[in-house]
C-alpha cells in the first residue's frame, strides 16, 4: 500500500467509529472499528501482489472500503490493464478479508477489485429502510455510485451469497456495465416453499402434525432481532461464540493462520453497529428465504449476458436454482458447476479449484 494511501484509511477509520451510537460501548463489547482494521491488517499482509486500500466516497458522503490488486510482475502490464477487471462481492456477515486465498491468484493476469459491502465490514454503517425493494436497491444503488466512483466501465461481477443476490440485482438494472455475471452459492433465488395449508385449499387432504407453539413463539421473538444481534449481545463473551459456532472460518484458513486471525476478523465485522444486517433482514423472511425471489427476475437479465452459477456440493444452499436458471434461459448462456468436497464457503473450501474455475471464466471474457 501506498504510504500516502495508508494515513488516509486511518484518519477515516476514526470518523466511522465517532458516528457510531454504540462509540460509548467498548468496555461491554471488546471491539471497534481500530481494531477491525488492525485484524484486517494482519490478513492483507498475507497478499503478494500490488494491493491499494483505500475508502472510495460516493456521492452521498457514504463510504466504500476497497481493495484494488494488480500484477506488477507481468511482462506486459498494458495487457492486464485491457483485461476486464474482476469485481468481487462478499456474502452476509463477511468482508474482503475473506477472499485471501483468492485474491493473488485472481489478480495474476487481470485488475481485481473487492470492497466490503454498504453497511459491513469496515464501510459506512448508514440506516436501511424496513421496506424489502428500498432496502436492496440501497445496497444496488450503492454499487452503482462505487462503480462510476472508482471509473470502471465494464467488469466481470462476481459475488457469494448475499453478494449474489445483489450482484444478479445489479445485473438486472445496469446490464451494459457487466460483461460476465459469476454467483457462488446465491442466496435468495429460490421462492419460499407454500405452507400445508395454502397447499391443501379446497382439497380434504390428510393434516400434517402442526408446529408446537412453543417453536411459533421462539420464532416470532428470534423474528423481532437482527440475526446477529446474539454476538452483539453476548459483549465480552462475543469472541469466543464464534470461535465455538464457527470453527470452520479457523480451518479453512490454517494454511494462513495458526491462531483465531479469521474469527476475530469474522467477530469485528458483526460487533459493530448492525446496518447492512438490517437491509437484510428488510430483504429476508423466517428460515432466509427472500421476500422477493431472485428465480422471479432472473429472467430480465439479457439473454446474452454469460451467466456461471457456482456452487459447492456440500453446500446448503440448494444447487437446484440453478437448474431452473439453465432452464429459464438460453443455455448457450448459463451454466451451473459444482466444486466437490466444498461447503457454502466455496471460495475457502477448495481454493484452488475455485480459482482455476473463475479464471477460466475470466479468461473466456478477455
Amino acid at each position: 500500500m501506498d504510504p500516502a494511501t495508508a494515513a488516509a484509511p486511518l484518519q477515516a477509520d476514526c470518523e466511522t467509529e465517532s458516528r457510531s451510537v454504540w462509540s460509548w460501548w467498548p468496555s461491554w463489547r471488546p471491539t471497534s472499528m481500530s481494531l477491525l482494521k488492525t485484524t484486517e491488517s494482519k490478513i492483507l499482509a498475507c497478499i503478494q501482489n500490488d494491493l491499494w486500500a483505500r475508502f472510495v466516497t460516493l456521492p452521498n458522503q457514504d463510504r466504500i472500503w476497497t481493495l484494488t490488486l494488480t500484477n506488477k510482475a507481468v511482462c506486459k502490464p498494458a495487457e492486464q490493464e485491457s483485461k476486464t477487471p474482476l469485481v468481487m462481492v462478499h456474502g452476509f456477515g463477511g468482508g474482503v478479508g475473506l477472499w485471501i486465498r483468492n485474491l493473488d491468484a485472481l489478480s495474476h493476469s487481470r485488475p481485481v477489485y473487492a470492497f466490503d459491502l454498504l453497511g459491513f465490514g469496515r464501510s459506512s454503517r448508514p440506516p436501511f429502510p424496513s421496506d424489502a425493494e428500498k432496502a436492496e436497491e440501497q445496497f444496488v444503488s450503492s454499487i452503482e455510485q462505487w462503480r462510476q466512483s472508482v471509473g470502471l466501465e465494464n467488469m466481470i461481477l462476481l459475488g457469494h451469497s448475499l453478494g449474489g443476490y445483489l450482484a444478479s440485482s445489479y445485473a438486472i438494472q445496469y446490464p451494459s456495465r457487466v460483461s460476465h455475471l459469476i454467483l457462488v452459492d446465491p442466496w435468495g433465488f429460490p421462492e419460499r416453499p407454500r405452507t400445508q395449508s395454502q397447499e391443501d385449499q379446497g382439497t380434504e387432504a390428510v393434516k400434517k402434525p402442526s408446529i408446537p407453539r412453543w417453536v411459533k413463539a421462539i420464532a416470532a421473538v428470534v423474528s423481532l432481532f437482527n440475526p446477529l444481534a446474539i454476538i452483539r449481545a453476548a459483549g465480552p463473551w462475543g469472541p469466543g461464540l464464534v470461535n465455538r459456532f464457527r470453527p470452520d472460518f479457523k480451518r479453512k484458513f490454517e494454511c494462513l493462520f495458526d491462531d483465531d486471525t479469521m474469527t476475530k476478523y469474522i467477530y469485528h465485522c458483526n460487533a459493530q453497529t448492525p446496518s447492512g444486517e438490517v437491509g437484510f433482514r428488510a430483504m429476508s423472511e423466517s428460515l432466509g428465504w427472500a421476500k422477493r425471489p431472485m428465480l422471479q427476475r432472473v429472467q430480465l437479465l439479457p439473454p446474452s449476458m454469460p451467466l456461471t452459477m457456482l456452487y459447492g456440493a456440500q453446500s446448503w444452499v440448494d444447487s437446484s436454482s440453478g437448474d431452473i436458471v439453465v432452464q429459464m434461459r438460453s443455455q448457450a448462456h448459463t451454466r451451473v458447476l459444482l466444486i466437490n468436497a466444498a461447503s457454502h464457503h466455496v471460495y475457502a473450501d477448495r481454493p484452488e479449484e475455485f480459482n482455476k474455475v473463475v479464471e477460466n471464466i475470466c479468461g473466456s471474457v478477455n
